[in-house]
């Protein structure tokens, strides 16, 4: 018997893979449990219709991360902290901060989104990447400063 996955299964596929399993498998354990449908023409064109606006907001999203991508390529932040002897910072600079500051330039991203192995914990310019998407990436430049 021939079923739609509704959800990702281990053992048979991913959500939207259609796959054959046995009969009794399928009806003692997938449909009741509403894991599956049953693979009918219907239940196949509609699979094909929803791939197909997925593909679209897909694509949609991937140019919107594009064009962030070459506007925060450009984005040189400047964040100023506090600093002691040696000019060495008290604290550190977070993707909190970063946030912050990209805020206050116009920008709004995820906090996971940023991908920052430490914090930033001395003066200076540092390139940190953003995660955009699956195959999107910009990079910033983060510039820290001495404050009062």
């Amino acid at each position: 018997m021939e079923v739609i996955l509704k959800e990702d299964i281990p053992s048979l596929g991913k959500a939207g893979d259609v796959v054959k399993v046995a009969e009794g498998y399928a009806r003692n354990f997938l449909l009741p449990q509403k894991k599956a449908l049953e693979a009918t023409s219907s239940a196949l064109k509609a699979l094909a219709r929803e791939k197909e606006v997925q593909e679209k907001k897909l694509k949609k999203l991937g140019e919107e991360a594009t064009k962030l991508k070459e506007k925060l390529d450009a984005l040189t932040l400047v964040i100023t902290q506090n600093v002691g002897e040696q000019d060495k910072l008290f604290g550190a600079v977070t993707s909190e901060d970063i946030i912050t500051a990209l805020g206050k330039e116009g920008f709004s991203v995820d906090k996971k989104k940023i991908v920052l192995d430490e914090p930033i914990k001395s003066l200076g310019i540092f390139p940190v990447p953003i995660k955009l998407s699956s195959d999107v990436e910009a990079t910033i430049k983060v510039h820290v400063t001495k404050g009062n």
